[in-house]
């Protein structure tokens, strides 16, 4: 309770008055993100049974991921609805604080996640697979941990000190995606190595609109607008990095799985 009423008093300070089509629009943004997730979660789990054994577990995680942003979404979506009230067309603002710090959670769970299901799928040598998974997943936590006093913060200068200590991890993350992994992706098989750089490029693409959005609040966007605009970004990234990615893997499994069981039955028939 006392990290919630704390959470809440820090982005009350920055309700904004919204229009009923600023509301309208974050709160069917929420709604859709909810349903997203929770659809991408069941395709996910259920469908673990079309992948070989040794990509099961990166499709749990796929849908682990988006379970939990469904969760999350579903208090975002609530606490949405809490923090104002429509009557009439207009747009009151109740005196209960918007919790932002859902996301963080959220993001804190799911990044490390993200990164750790993609190195799964490739399936790399037992010690390379753990080294990278623990590196990347320590350095999303951090990224995370960095981010949050900027997001809450109500001034540009300390939420861009913040940002900048948070694109360090940042950096290393997306150097390792495309300077440390590259040569463990031109090792996968034919059939899957493009899916895996189309992985590799949408986690890239999703993760550097989180930094763009993070930067909203530097603009010439004011009051409501700029509100609006961070939520609807960070809610279309979440989607594009937890659902998409997630199918991404899932059909990177399904073609390795394939590709590996026609490399048995030859070697059988040898």
């Amino acid at each position: 309770m006392i990290a919630r009423r704390f959470w809440a008093a820090s982005k009350e300070a920055k309700m904004q008055q919204l229009t009923a089509d600023q509301f309208s629009l974050v709160y069917n943004a929420f709604s859709f993100t909810l349903a997203a997730m929770s659809a991408a979660t069941l395709f996910l789990w259920i469908s673990r049974s079309q992948v070989s054994h040794a990509y099961k577990t990166a499709i749990t995680i796929s849908g682990l991921v988006t379970a939990i942003a469904a969760y999350h979404y579903y208090r975002i979506f609530e606490s949405w609805n809490a923090a104002y009230s429509v009557k009439d067309g207009i747009v009151t603002a109740t005196g209960i604080g918007f919790v932002d710090a859902y996301r963080y959670v959220d993001w804190l769970l799911t990044v490390p996640l993200l990164l750790i299901e993609l190195v799964l799928v490739m399936r790399l040598t037992k010690s390379e697979t753990m080294s990278r998974a623990t590196k990347l997943g320590f350095a999303a936590a951090l990224m995370i941990i960095l981010g949050y006093p900027g997001e809450v913060a109500t001034n540009n200068a300390t939420r861009a000190l913040w940002g900048t200590l948070s694109a360090i991890p940042f950096t290393y993350i997306m150097w390792s995606l495309f300077g440390g992994l590259s040569k463990s992706i031109d090792s996968q098989p034919d059939n899957v190595r493009g899916l895996v750089k189309q992985a590799r490029l949408l986690t890239f693409a999703s993760w550097g609109f989180y930094p763009i959005v993070y930067m909203i609040p530097y603009t010439s966007l004011a009051g409501s607008t700029t509100e609006v605009a961070v939520q609807l970004g960070y809610t279309l990234a979440d989607i594009i990095a937890k659902a998409g990615v997630g199918i991404l893997i899932y059909n990177i499994a399904v073609r390795k799985s394939e590709a590996e069981a026609d490399g048995m039955k030859v070697s059988y028939a040898a």
